[in-house]
């Protein structure tokens, strides 16, 4: 017993191998891929208008307004409570989906299952906060894969049921809903983490840096006080609101809650000062905003390409294969040498120019099968690109700075893809039918690739000219560097 304790509380072993089981079976849910056909067909008996003008834009609305206040109580009770309401949004989620009936039930199983995906940053941030830095990487690797194994194995386990048992969708539901049932049961064995990233930093002496060289800089940064004096930020009061060892959980002064926004405030507005990481978040806000609006619907777009309740469909296994396929493209572009800091915008165009290929393929086919194909180069197209988006963004951040970026990258792309709900989808808006709804979607992506196609031109003529404006300097003086070059230097690496 005494070992078990000792396994649970000091050891990163035992809240990884928890919190993967978590993540497994919350994304073991067989009944997602064929969602729109349950709701079309006699369990739910909805019309595709109901379903998308109507039920869906619930989703993004929602995900919207909890995103901000569920990303803040996240840190401030430690990740823990937010990953048990996270399994308790699951199970009320399929309980409606499985008993409810009605425009205005279905409205609320998309509330929750905004509130689902809102409180999915808890999963992602729990592991920073219970283990030490040099595992970070490693963990991290293990969560992200295991969702993906768990989606991919749900789909291809729903395709089989369908196709081969003849099992009704009523009761691939039944199966998500046992399975985020004990999601829910995992996650009351996760250790309670001691402290977060934010609000319950730990303090200056209990903090040993990691040598990493991906921290922004080795150097402490410093603040300005009103009275003029610089000071590290490493000697400001952490959140907790000690420097001396006090407990982790005392009480918050308001001064220090608000210190904490202030220093948010100032680390992005530091972060975005790079142009590098600005244009690589703007591409990460307006692609995400597509990709989650292509996947809201593409589903309402194959019932209308080819009916469930007259053909066959494979909606499970065009999900396993282009989710397994995204995962072997990022993973694969490890190990592709590329100068991205030249280059990396023209691929954003080049990629999104096919991106923008395969959605006006979606459109225009009539064959599901096409159809079909033009989602799988999509899908793998955006989660190749993620993949380098989010190496670039991260490579010069801390774990901290990164958190917050990825958090306002998060927010931005749901205020961009709220928009495009409320004019493309809403009753309100255009309320436009969904064959229409994916060309205005290829037309999205296709002003996408010639923003950055034309900063790719731009940056590729710059470099070139620069070089060639050296060349002459260098060769008059070679053994002293050249002022310009060294500016180059110290900016390049300044973030």
């Amino acid at each position: 017993m005494d070992c078990f304790k000792t396994l649970s509380s000091h050891s990163w072993i035992y809240p990884t191998v928890i919190l993967c089981l978590f993540g497994f079976f919350s994304m073991m849910r067989p009944s997602e891929p064929f969602l729109i056909p349950y709701l079309s067909g006699p369990d739910k008996n909805l019309t595709s208008s109901e379903i998308t003008n109507e039920i869906l834009p619930v989703w993004t609305y929602s995900y919207l307004v909890l995103l901000l206040p569920v990303f803040i109580l996240t840190d401030y009770v430690r990740y823990k409570p937010v990953i048990i309401l996270q399994g308790i949004s699951f199970i009320i989620t399929w309980l409606l989906l499985l008993f409810g009936q009605g425009v205005k039930t279905m409205q609320v199983v998309e509330f929750f299952y905004g509130m689902v995906t809102a409180t999915e940053v808890a999963y992602y941030a729990y592991i920073y906060s219970v283990v030490s830095p040099e595992h970070y990487q490693k963990v991290s690797g293990y969560c992200r894969s295991i969702t993906l194994v768990a989606y991919t194995v749900a789909s291809v386990l729903a395709q089989l049921l369908v196709s081969l048992a003849n099992v009704s969708y009523f009761y691939l539901n039944v199966i998500s809903l046992a399975s985020v049932c004990v999601a829910f049961l995992f996650s009351l064995f996760l250790p309670m983490p001691k402290k977060s990233m934010f609000f319950h930093a730990k303090s200056n002496k209990e903090v040993q840096k990691p040598s990493n060289k991906n921290t922004v800089s080795d150097e402490p940064s410093k603040v300005t006080t009103q009275d003029g004096e610089e000071i590290p930020t490493s000697e400001i009061p952490t959140i907790s609101g000690n420097l001396d060892g006090a407990p982790v959980n005392s009480p918050m002064p308001k001064n220090l809650v608000l210190s904490v926004f202030v220093q948010w405030f100032q680390d992005l507005k530091e972060c975005y000062s790079s142009k590098h990481l600005f244009y690589w978040s703007l591409w990460w806000a307006f692609s995400t905003a597509g990709f989650n609006q292509i996947l809201n619907y593409v589903q309402i777009l194959w019932d209308y390409k080819a009916p469930s309740q007259s053909s066959f469909i494979y909606n499970g296994a065009v999900e396993a294969i282009a989710t397994f396929g995204g995962a072997m493209t990022a993973f694969a572009v490890g190990y592709v040498k590329v100068n991205w800091d030249l280059l990396g915008e023209l691929a954003l165009a080049i990629f999104s120019i096919i991106n923008a290929g395969s959605l006006f393929l979606m459109h225009y086919t009539t064959d599901i099968w096409a159809c079909y194909a033009g989602y799988l180069i999509f899908k793998s197209s955006y989660m190749l690109l993620i993949t380098i988006a989010v190496f670039q963004i991260a490579v010069n951040l801390s774990v901290e700075r990164y958190a917050l970026v990825f958090g306002m990258n998060t927010f931005m792309a749901l205020v961009i893809q709220t928009i495009m709900t409320v004019i493309v989808v809403d009753q309100k808006g255009l309320n436009l039918p969904i064959s229409i709804q994916f060309l205005v979607y290829g037309s999205y992506f296709t002003v996408i690739a010639g923003i950055f196609l034309t900063r790719s031109m731009f940056i590729i003529y710059s470099t070139k000219c620069q070089k060639q404006a050296q060349r002459p300097a260098t060769s008059q003086n070679p053994d002293e560097p050249h002022p310009e070059g060294l500016r180059n230097v110290i900016t390049g690496t300044k973030l």
